[in-house]
This record gives structure tokens, sequence and C-alpha cells, in this order.
């Protein structure tokens, strides 16, 4: 259930995130609403996976994951363009999410 709490935690945080933009500075109040919840469901989830995942490891995921995750967003719902480097920097942030999820000791599996 750890996976699952931290995957839906970096979801939640996502869609708050991608939900900021359009909030216009919290001008507009279905979107302010979605990030509110989309935060407290991310610090939430953030929280369970916790338990039993250590903090760096899970924060390095999070924060690896969430970043890949909002340059996407932002490339396919805002129309963002994204250059050779974006993708490279994307492909590496997965590739240590893998490898820290794969190969470190200080990771629980």
């Amino acid at each position: 259930m750890r996976w699952l709490y931290l995957a839906i935690a970096i979801v939640s945080e996502v869609i708050a995130t991608s939900a900021l933009k359009a909030a216009n500075g919290f001008t507009r109040w279905e979107p302010s609403l979605l990030v509110i919840t989309g935060y407290a469901s991310a610090f939430y989830f953030l929280s369970l996976a916790l338990r039993t995942i250590q903090l760096g490891v899970a924060y390095a995921i999070w924060s690896g994951v969430g970043v890949a995750l909002i340059i996407l967003v932002g490339w396919v719902i805002y129309r963002q363009p994204l250059n050779v480097a974006s993708f490279i920097g994307i492909a590496l942030i997965v590739s240590g999410v893998i490898v820290l999820h794969i190969f470190s000791k200080s990771a629980v599996h």
C-alpha cells in the first residue's frame, strides 16, 4: 500500500499544481477549490506513505516524478513548448527514480 499511497500523493499534487495555474491567483473559485483539495489529499497520502518509506526516498520520488509529470501537463494542457533538453531532463529524472527504487539499500522494498 505504501507505493499506492505515494502514487496517489503524487497525482494529487500534480492535479493541484496544474489547477494552480488555472486558478489565476485564486481569482477563479473552481480551480482554487481543486488546488486546496488536491494539496490536502497529496499531503495526507504522503503522510501515510511516510509510515513505511524513508523520508528522503519518498521525497526524491515525489519531487522527481512530480516535476516530470508537471512538465508533461504543461506541454499537453497548457501547450508549453518542450525541446530536446526537456525530454532528456525528464528521462534523467525518471531514470534516477528507477535507480533509487531498484538499487538503493535505503529504499524499503
